[in-house]
């Protein structure tokens, strides 16, 4: 974990409330896909946990979404500095991630995905993606993932766009030999559920300090208490134990 100032170089709207963030700054305890920042912004005590979207020697991006009085201040940031915690969280794990990977996100769980696309693609891996909104004006980094070379499906529930339904609709034609996730509680559920390989579940919880210190983001698993700051945000689905 490392402490540092980064520049904001550009903030822009890419949906209604979906905002894109690049950062200049030290990225050298950035290590992994699935890894996220938490940023510091004045006026407010606890620091807003973003997952990493994609980073390279000296730049981060983040996509990130206004839901309350934090993100809407950082979403009216146009330039400045940010304190941000880097190198967060164990993140994806794509040693185990076979041939034929696939990456499903949710919503703001689809940031993660990219950067781990990113890196697939580049090991020489056919990787495909799926990615679920809820309605056609919330979907985001279609494009984006299409230009790396994925291979990219889109579901919308109202069925304004793409297919109509979850991911998991979608899921269910799918061959592959391993899953990467990323998104609500519920969509972790369903895919835990209909998904025929092991995968990589990366869970979302509130978190105070985001380094493994203040334990308010400990979840039960298989083999014990795991913190999802710090042993987390990534689980394997055999470690998963779902509270009813």
């Amino acid at each position: 974990m490392k402490q540092g100032l980064f520049e904001i170089c550009q903030n822009v709207p890419l949906t209604e409330s979906v905002y894109k963030m690049v950062l200049r700054g030290n990225t050298e305890d950035i290590t992994s896909s699935g890894q996220f920042v938490n940023i510091k912004l004045d006026g407010f005590f606890l620091r807003r946990p973003i997952s990493v979207c994609d980073y390279d020697e000296n730049t981060l991006t983040i996509l990130y979404k206004v839901v309350g009085k934090g993100t809407k201040a950082m979403s009216q940031m146009q330039e400045g500095v940010l304190d941000v915690l880097t190198g967060l969280g164990n993140g994806y794990d794509e040693t185990v991630s076979g041939e034929t990977p696939l990456l499903l996100g949710g919503g703001v769980g689809v940031p993660p995905m990219y950067k781990l696309a990113k890196n697939l693609i580049a090991q020489g891996k056919k990787v495909s993606v799926i990615l679920g909104f809820n309605t056609k004006n919330e979907v985001f980094y279609e494009e984006e993932f299409k230009a790396l070379g994925a291979c990219v499906t889109v579901t919308t529930v109202d069925g304004s766009y793409g297919i109509k339904g979850f991911v998991t609709d979608a899921m269910k034609n799918k061959e592959y030999s391993h899953f990467y996730v990323c998104g609500p509680e519920p969509m972790l559920k369903a895919i835990y559920s209909a998904s025929t390989t092991s995968g990589q579940f990366s869970f979302e919880e509130r978190m105070g300090c985001g380094f493994g210190a203040c334990m308010g983001c400990s979840c039960k698993t298989v083999t014990g208490y795991k913190r999802i700051c710090k042993d987390g945000p990534v689980l394997f689905k055999e470690e998963i134990l779902w509270e009813n």
